[in-house]
């Protein structure tokens, strides 16, 4: 069996196995955990099949947005992770394996683009542009407004979920722009005769 059979075969059972465990996992951190390993392997996937850029778009943007999902997640469920800190031990051996498998994986990648002869001709034919900047072409003109537009449903989804989950804690001072701004000389100020050689 090629290199290239085995690592899609291990990939995609990888794959199934944590996405199957994203929706089976009862601990929400647990959860976004299995999914960041199973964006991992869909990335490799992707650089098998010589999508480089959908691979590293996986990979930087959608575990960079787990990471803030799993804030959000916290905010909403509020997770004791004093609780969770107790458990490190227990779940130790779990997340080694996971980190080998990963590990494995990424060195995989990295010694195969290195080793091989032409990285950038084994993805794109000879005359043609990559599969980078094929895509950024066709999405910065013909699909230039959906993009941007979805850039704002994103942005309007995060400033939403930042106002749902914002807490008010009682006895915390907090900062009132109308307030600031409405200030005078006579409520900024206070003058007071002080007698000489005596304090305030």
């Amino acid at each position: 069996m090629q290199a290239e059979a085995f690592f899609f075969w291990v990939f995609a059972i990888v794959l199934i196995v944590s996405a199957l465990a994203v929706i089976s996992a009862r601990n929400p951190v647990h959860s976004v955990l299995f999914l960041i390993l199973a964006f991992v392997n869909a990335a490799g996937l992707f650089l098998l099949m010589g999508a480089e850029f959908l691979g590293m778009i996986l990979i930087v943007v959608y575990v960079g947005a787990v990471a803030v999902l799993f804030l959000f997640v916290v905010m909403l469920l509020d997770v004791d992770f004093a609780e969770l800190k107790q458990g490190f031990v227990r779940y130790l051996p779990i997340g080694a394996l996971i980190a080998i498998f990963v590990g494995g994986e990424l060195g995989y990648v990295a010694f195969s683009w290195i080793g091989s002869p032409s990285p950038s001709a084994a993805a794109t034919p000879s005359g043609t542009l990559s599969n980078t900047a094929a895509i950024g072409r066709v999405l910065y003109t013909h699909y230039f407004y959906f993009f941007q537009a979805a850039g704002m449903i994103l942005l309007t989804a995060m400033i939403g979920a930042i106002v749902l989950t914002l807490r008010h804690k009682v006895g915390v001072r907090r900062q009132n722009i109308a307030d600031q701004v409405a200030r005078d000389p006579k409520t900024a100020i206070e003058l007071r005769k002080v007698p000489s050689r005596v304090g305030i």
